[in-house]
């Protein structure tokens, strides 16, 4: 099976996350144009319950199994591989059952009492049969990351969003006549459609590339794997209770969000309209660049796993440096670009700029989201899955203390909401890193700290600049990206300038090796 250091893996998975983020904005373009700001919230609405008992299908397990699988081919024991992929398997698989039939039987009322839009039980019924799909395939997932071979996962993402884009439209169109809710069901078919082919996909290379049979004396291993149960699992858990956190936070905020803007006194489909226009239109874009700290924390895992099993500190200490600068780098520049060309972005995205003050307010702290991902990812490969589990409930706690405060009070409505989620970031970053600093004495050099600041005030002058040229030219789609890439062409050489790339690092690609060497 092919082995991708950790920049190379990384980037196969930045290539692949980008590809699926564009295809994913076509999809999400095509949802809110055939369906509206009304259908887009019903959509968004019925997602946290999803992602919730998906969660709980996990269990945790594709970090577990990443890590457990990497320490287990440092020591070259393939025995321990397949017991790691039998558990594993076995137990996502009782639970994705349970959770399925347990998620049609409650649908009725968390659509009607929960959500307050009984419209809601129409996605929310649609999308169950998803879970089994989505629960063997992370078990394949953890597997292949372990191996430290992210080609498979990254070929399945794409697969998955371009059978999703093929087929939305579609189902949209059949069932939008019958309502927006029977069309907000459509759109969750299609994803059921994608996550299916895609774990087709990911099945036949499981069985092309492994070179362990899962077959072959099943049940023996099942009972013998005791320690291997309780290894993934001291790790499944408390990643299982920071996942649980996060989805349960998702699935009360639409709920808190619409009983708190009842009491400031507006309308629930109103509220309905303006959560769809957070979560459907602001929440793409602050999201973008976490296809690239996703992608450096699937890769951290394993890579940080194999270091710690070979005792080598220092390694430990340089990935986890390496990617908070490289996850920086990708969001300082999102976060310029979100808070300076916020209005035509919008406008030529969503044909409307009715939320441009809420990405204004929220770009700016979801700066600390980016490097937010990496820093977790250290923490559950170097076993202290525990401490990023607490952080992640007190930044819960206090993201929806704080919703409820203000999203009540007419004066901040909608934008308490904002606040509040920019609020949970920032503390859930700042715990992480003090953990992780507690526990192995991790510092960012104050010079990296500098280099942080005079990027982000570089590319902010610059941006400033090109935003007022192009102001002056006239709004023009052709000239608004010309100017983007005319911004991204300066922060590249910004970026090299400051040393956030190094020559060094560069080399290690097949794609640079020749030129630079």
């Amino acid at each position: 099976m092919t082995k991708q250091t950790f920049l190379q893996g990384t980037l196969i998975l930045i290539l692949a996350g980008m590809i699926t983020r564009f295809l994913g904005f076509i999809n999400r373009i095509v949802v809110a144009r055939l369906m509206g700001e009304e259908g887009v919230g019903l959509y968004m609405m019925a997602l946290p319950t999803l992602f919730m008992v998906m969660t709980l299908t996990q269990l945790g397990l594709p970090v577990a199994i990443s890590k457990r699988v990497a320490e287990a081919e440092a020591k070259n024991d393939s025995q321990k591989v397949k017991k790691i992929v039998i558990v594993s398997l076995i137990a996502t698989g009782i639970t994705s059952v349970l959770f399925t039939v347990g998620l049609m039987f409650a649908a009725p009322f968390v659509a009607t009492s929960l959500l307050t839009d009984e419209r809601t039980l129409y996605p929310l019924m649609a999308i169950s049969p998803i879970i089994p799909i989505v629960a063997i395939s992370s078990v394949l997932r953890g597997y292949f990351q372990g191996k430290q071979n992210m080609k498979p996962q990254s070929y399945a993402q794409v697969i998955e969003q371009i059978v999703r884009i093929t087929c939305v439209a579609f189902f949209v169109k059949l069932l939008l006549p019958y309502g927006v809710e029977f069309a907000a069901a459509g759109a969750m078919i299609s994803v059921i459609l994608g996550e299916f082919i895609s774990l087709l996909y990911m099945i036949y290379m499981f069985k092309r590339k492994k070179k362990i049979k899962i077959r072959t004396k099943f049940f023996s291993y099942l009972k013998s794997s005791r320690s291997t149960v309780k290894e993934l699992f001291s790790i499944a858990l408390p990643s299982t209770g920071s996942r649980m956190i996060g989805s349960f936070t998702n699935f009360l905020e639409p709920i808190l969000v619409a009983q708190s803007l009842a009491i400031a006194g507006i309308s629930s489909s109103l509220a309905t309209k303006q959560y769809g226009e957070l979560t459907g239109y602001i929440f793409p874009l602050l999201f973008l660049p976490t296809f690239i700290t996703h992608s450096l924390s699937i890769a951290l895992v394993p890579s940080i796993s194999e270091a710690e099993a070979n005792l080598n500190k220092g390694l430990v200490h340089y990935r986890i440096h390496q990617s908070i600068r490289l996850s920086f780098a990708s969001g300082a520049i999102a976060t310029v670009v979100l808070c300076l060309f916020s209005s035509p972005i919008l406008t030529y995205m969503y044909g409307t700029d009715k939320a441009s003050s809420l990405l204004v307010l929220m770009a700016p702290f979801f700066i600390l989201l980016y490097v937010q991902s990496p820093l977790q990812a250290a923490l559950q490969a170097l076993d202290l899955a525990k401490p990023a589990m607490w952080n992640s409930l007190i930044g819960a706690l206090c993201k929806l203390s704080v919703l409820f405060f203000l999203a009540s009070n007419p004066s901040f409505g909608i934008h308490g909401v904002a606040i509040a989620m920019s609020v949970g970031v920032v503390l859930v970053t700042l715990l992480h890193f003090a953990a992780l600093q507690k526990a192995i004495q991790f510092s960012i050099p104050l010079i990296d700290i500098g280099k942080m600041i005079l990027l982000i005030g570089i590319t902010w002058v610059i941006g400033s600049w090109i935003r007022n040229l192009y102001e002056s030219m006239g709004p023009n789609l052709i000239l608004f990206i010309l100017a983007l890439s005319i911004l991204l062409i300066f922060y590249v050489i910004t970026l090299f300038i400051l040393r956030f790339i190094s020559r060094e690092e560069l080399i290690q690609l097949p794609l640079f090796k020749k030129w630079l060497k």
